[in-house]
């Protein structure tokens, strides 16, 4: 009998442990994984929570009895699955993380050669389907396993992104959330003229302190008390598996990583002219905006990671970037980093001389945006088609690239569903009149709430 696996997201695996993922299914994927590639070669590597490496051993037995050979790099981040998988020219990798999920879940993120994202566009939904099923021929050969430490090379890789001697003095307060991006920063902080205050430091998949997710707003208040208390210059803090930074001021505000985007933006452009880069569907004006002015070319995708990386790929974009923190490098493998986006900015802080707060007011003033508001909906379809009606006539356009994107003279917003959870998202944002952004918001709220 075939077991249905719902452990299969859009573009990963994610489910609690052990009733949706557990040994035996992680071992089934590992065969899957090496029946659909076929790889020689593929990296490994695992989180800081409790159940990831034996779901990583089991996986890693999997790919070695479908005929792969395995290099196991231990406790990581995703990004330096993405690294490894490049730097190798290993045929795949696999990372087993939940990120931000509550601390019995678990799961795995795939990339093939390359570091090229592995979705339900580009052959999970085929993995699933072998591991359901559940029946391997004996391989030719079996694999073997081997370990690798990779973290000079990599740090190397990230120090590539930024001119460490023209780097200033800085007092950084950096809050892991107990996941895994205490281990680098203290590996680059001898490397670096800056001073880090430690905040939920240690790994520990138990999460004493919620889990390692700093979109939500319960979780932001120890990262803003230590920049108070130790009058930082700035404060960055992760999710789980550090591919997602999230930055405040020196004054403890936290920073919409929609202004983000422009700010790392305007890095690459002031470096390469006429650049191309990549943003997400949610929030455009600020972007659009920036990249404009500096002549270079801006690029719509759809939101998540796989679209990201393909259009990326596609244009030949120097950098993109979502607001939900995501930032993505053509010299990362066009891959996503949640270390050199921090390293950028202290950069940029000091060729400009300026404060982070001095470098988002001004485009925060002229595109004040909600932030993204999460809401669970019964029927989103049908709240999709109320909106419309409710508000087409008076748009300007009207897009369907991701979800429903509505524009108008002073105002526009993003309405879609979520592709990793049971919510809908909504961002709005306007030209500089943040009292129409909030009055707008507030109504798109109540008609969701009428849903």
């Amino acid at each position: 009998m075939v077991q249905a696996l719902d452990c299969f997201k859009a573009y990963d695996i994610r489910g609690r442990v052990p009733e949706q993922l557990n040994a035996d299914v992680a071992y089934r994927i590992g065969r899957a994984f090496a029946a659909h590639l076929k790889p020689k070669s593929v990296v490994v590597g695992f989180d800081i929570r409790l159940t990831s490496q034996e779901l990583c051993a089991a996986l890693s037995r999997g790919l070695t009895d479908g005929g792969a050979d395995v290099t196991n790099i231990g406790q990581c981040g995703t990004e330096e699955i993405y690294f490894a998988t490049s730097h190798l020219g290993y045929d795949g990798g696999i990372m087993v993380t939940a990120s931000h999920n509550p601390a019995d879940y678990n799961g795995m993120k795939f990339v093939r050669e390359g570091s090229l994202p592995v979705s339900a566009d580009t052959g999970l939904l085929a993995i699933k389907d072998l591991a359901e099923k559940n029946e391997f021929a004996k391989p030719a050969l079996q694999g073997a396993i081997d370990f690798a430490d990779l973290r000079g090379a990599y740090l190397a890789k990230l120090l590539s992104f930024v001119e460490v001697d023209k780097l200033k003095p800085l007092k950084i307060v950096c809050n892991a959330g107990n996941g895994g991006a205490g281990a680098t920063i203290d590996m680059l902080e001898p490397l670096l003229p800056f001073e880090i205050i430690r905040v939920h430091h240690e790994p520990d998949g138990h999460f004493p302190n919620g889990v390692p997710n700093p979109m939500l707003e319960e979780n932001r208040a120890p990262t803003t008390a230590a920049i108070l208390e130790h009058k930082a210059d700035l404060g960055i803090a992760w999710d789980g598996d550090f591919d997602r930074c999230f930055f405040f001021d020196e004054n403890g505000r936290f920073i919409e990583g929609y202004y983000l985007v422009g700010l790392l933006a305007q890095v690459f452009l002031d470096a390469e002219p006429g650049a191309k880069i990549v943003h997400d569907p949610r929030l455009t004006w600020n972007t659009q905006e920036i990249v404009a002015a500096a002549g270079g070319k801006a690029i719509q995708s759809m939101t998540g990671h796989a679209y990201m990386k393909e259009s990326l790929r596609a244009d030949k974009a120097v950098y993109g970037g979502e607001m939900s923190a995501h930032h993505y490098f053509r010299d990362f493998y066009y891959s996503d980093s949640g270390m050199v986006p921090w390293l950028l900015v202290t950069a940029l802080m000091a060729a400009r001389g300026k404060r982070l707060s001095q470098l988002v007011d001004e485009r925060m003033q002229a595109f004040p945006a909600s932030g993204e508001i999460n809401r669970t909906i019964a029927n989103p379809e049908a709240l999709l088609a109320a909106t419309r009606a409710r508000y087409e006539s008076a748009a300007i356009a009207v897009e369907n690239v991701d979800g429903l994107s509505m524009r108008f003279d002073a105002w526009r917003f993003n309405l879609r569903l979520s592709n990793t959870e049971p919510v809908v998202r909504l961002n709005v944002e306007s030209r500089g009149d943040e009292a129409l952004m909030r009055e707008k918001t507030a109504e798109l709220l109540d008609l969701m709430s009428q849903a």
